[in-house]
């Protein structure tokens, strides 16, 4: 299976669409969830108020990310932009650092079912750290979730933040270690 990642632009709007479908990715969310303004219900703007907001930052050019095709069909996306874009970044306490201005984010994948586990997110990341070094970025976090338990796969829900191995194998390493929930990675570009 031969993978294209290209860059998302206003032109490429609608192929992100036709990837998200009907449900916006997941749940209505839009690859909005990172995004969330504090004070704001999630039931209040998840499905058509997400896709609209992010619909405008993309337009705008305000909204950055990878999106991969086979045979000319969007399959998979990653997104990425500065920290600070990223509200609810700077509003977790676990997933704090000292530098967030100094720091570009790559919070989001979305793989279309059936191509899960195919090479589609290494595509994808590999793709976005190279955009990123063009945009002359020094410093990418992610946010992995953490392993399941007894060495199960990561049901695909709670894995849109990518896993500790994906980042792994791109030259991250884990900064900020907790116990549970999310983890910080950091490469240093």
């Amino acid at each position: 299976m031969k993978v294209e990642v290209r860059a998302l632009t206003p032109a490429l709007w609608e192929d992100l669409e036709r990837l998200f479908g009907a449900r916006g990715a997941c749940g209505g969310c839009w690859c909005m969830y990172w995004r969330h303004p504090l004070g704001e219900r999630w039931d209040d703007v998840k499905g058509a108020g997400n896709r609209r907001r992010l619909r405008t930052l993309v337009l705008a050019g305000r909204a950055h990310g990878m999106i991969a095709y086979v045979d000319n069909s969007p399959v998979g996306w990653i997104a990425f932009d500065k920290r600070r874009d990223y509200a609810r970044l700077d509003r977790s306490p676990s997933l704090a650092c000292d530098d967030a201005d100094c720091v570009w984010s790559v919070p989001c994948f979305f793989v279309r079912t059936g191509l899960r586990r195919r090479g589609i997110s290494s595509a994808l990341l590999a793709a976005a750290l190279k955009e990123l070094r063009c945009r002359g970025a020094a410093i990418v976090e992610a946010y992995p979730a953490r392993p399941a338990t007894a060495g199960k796969p990561i049901p695909p829900a709670f894995a849109f933040t990518g896993t500790q191995s994906l980042f792994r194998k791109q030259g991250f390493v884990a900064v900020g270690r907790r116990d549970t929930g999310k983890q910080r990675m950091r490469l240093e570009l």
